[in-house]
């Protein structure tokens, strides 16, 4: 049996996760962490505003994503992943929305949250995938649902998950390649960054 296409760059991707240090599959909100040493975070509107309220403040936090979704991927072939979860109680929590957003994205992979001693707070995630070529503004749908909060666990990244978009409300989580590249992007868009020193 031959396989499928998107099974095939489904298992390529699950590989090449499993390569890494730390091993995924991660969730979205852990990236920041696992890789703190080439993660820089940027804020989707000035003085760190969280949420857009008219179409002026969407244009731009549209356009911080797309810049720096730009300068990462540059008409390459990248994955767009979504997530969404299910408790043993019922159905994924964000089903028919996401499916709306991404009908591309067929599962990828899933991954179990168990170590609450309660079951009834066990979960587990499902992380749905297509591989497209990146335009700019051809996610613009899913990353304003994104910013706001409409749908969480959202990222972009390249065939080789060297660097990583985690859009969400009042930002973006950017994974590089090295700490040299994301020191450039950083200082690229200084404008952008937290005041706080953390980076948060």
């Amino acid at each position: 049996m031959t396989a499928h296409p998107a099974d095939a760059a489904h298992e390529r991707l699950a590989r090449l996760w499993q390569g890494l240090t730390p091993a995924g599959p991660l969730l979205p909100h852990e990236l920041k962490t696992a890789y703190s040493d080439r993660w820089v975070r940027f804020h989707s509107l000035p003085e760190s505003k969280r949420y857009a309220e008219d179409e002026e403040e969407y244009a731009i936090v549209l356009d911080r994503y797309n810049t720096v979704l730009d300068e990462l991927f540059a008409h390459g072939e990248v994955y767009v992943v979504t997530t969404e979860w299910a408790d043993p109680s019922g159905p994924t929590q964000w089903s028919d929305h996401r499916r709306a957003l991404h009908p591309e994205g067929t599962v990828w992979t899933t991954l179990d949250h168990t170590d609450d001693p309660d079951p009834d707070f066990h979960t587990r995630w499902y992380f749905y995938a297509d591989r497209r070529r990146w335009e700019r503004g051809c996610l613009d749908p899913l990353l304003r649902a994104a910013a706001d909060d409409a749908l969480s666990g959202v990222f972009v990244t390249d065939g080789d998950l060297t660097r990583i978009h985690h859009p969400y409300d009042g930002g973006a989580d950017v994974i590089l390649a090295t700490p040299e590249e994301r020191d450039r992007l950083r200082d690229r868009h200084a404008a952008w960054l937290s005041a706080h020193s953390s980076g948060y």
